[in-house]
């Protein structure tokens, strides 16, 4: 049996969290709880992009993030910014870093997580590790602090960027993410109140105007 799907319950609109506006993209710092784009019905229609878009029209999804992930994620302002911002990623030219706290402490303390992921469709939106169908999928993970429920805290940066990356790899490692409702096990998942995973830094080169861009968002947990 797929999981169940809990009924959407965004987080109430309040000022847009925005860190940054130019002329060509928008820097945004989204909440847990809500979607990057719209969901499938008419429930599911509030999300940071319309948000976005009733203050800039011109804004254009280049990427997302889960919806109990929070964290950095950039919009264009033009498809021209959007093809450009676009091409970074799949170049791997924009570079991302995650944190996130998790079951126990991995062993060792730093290290690369390099196993391929497909969708487990009788039970999607889950993935499952594939070593004969799988997407090449590879986090470079290190151990930073220590955490909550004796876990650590962990910075995660994906070199690829599969659904559910960051994860299945840490589930895969043997330390889920507290607080992950699909993949981690109960106790795991009672021990935080949302999933416990921010994307707190990006940096890329500005393609308007060839400038190095560096933003961070401190986690809120």
């Amino acid at each position: 049996m797929p999981p169940a799907t809990p009924s959407y319950r965004p987080p109430p609109e309040g000022p847009l969290p925005l860190l940054h506006v130019d002329a060509h993209l928008l820097v945004l710092d989204k909440p847990s709880g809500l979607l990057s784009v719209p969901g499938r019905g008419a429930d599911k229609a509030d999300c940071l992009a319309s948000r976005v878009q009733r203050h800039y029209p011109d804004a254009l999804v280049v990427h997302r993030l889960d919806m109990e992930t929070s964290g950095l994620i950039l919009m264009a302002r033009s498809p021209e910014m959007q093809r450009a911002l676009g091409l970074l990623f799949e170049t791997r030219r924009i570079h991302k870093r995650y944190v996130a706290c998790v079951g126990g402490c991995p062993e060792p303390a730093a290290g690369i997580v390099d196993l391929p992921l497909i969708t487990d469709w009788p039970n999607r939106p889950r993935q499952i590790v594939d070593h004969a169908l799988g997407k090449p999928a590879r986090t470079h993970y290190r151990v930073v602090a220590g955490g909550p429920q004796a876990g650590s805290r962990v910075a995660l940066e994906p070199v690829t960027g599969r659904s559910h990356q960051l994860r299945v790899h840490m589930q895969a490692l043997g330390h889920p993410i507290l607080g992950d409702a699909l993949y981690a096990p109960a106790e795991l998942q009672a021990a935080a109140p949302r999933l416990l995973l921010h994307a707190e830094w990006l940096g890329f080169t500005h393609p308007a105007t060839d400038e190095p861009c560096e933003f961070f968002s401190p986690a809120p947990f």
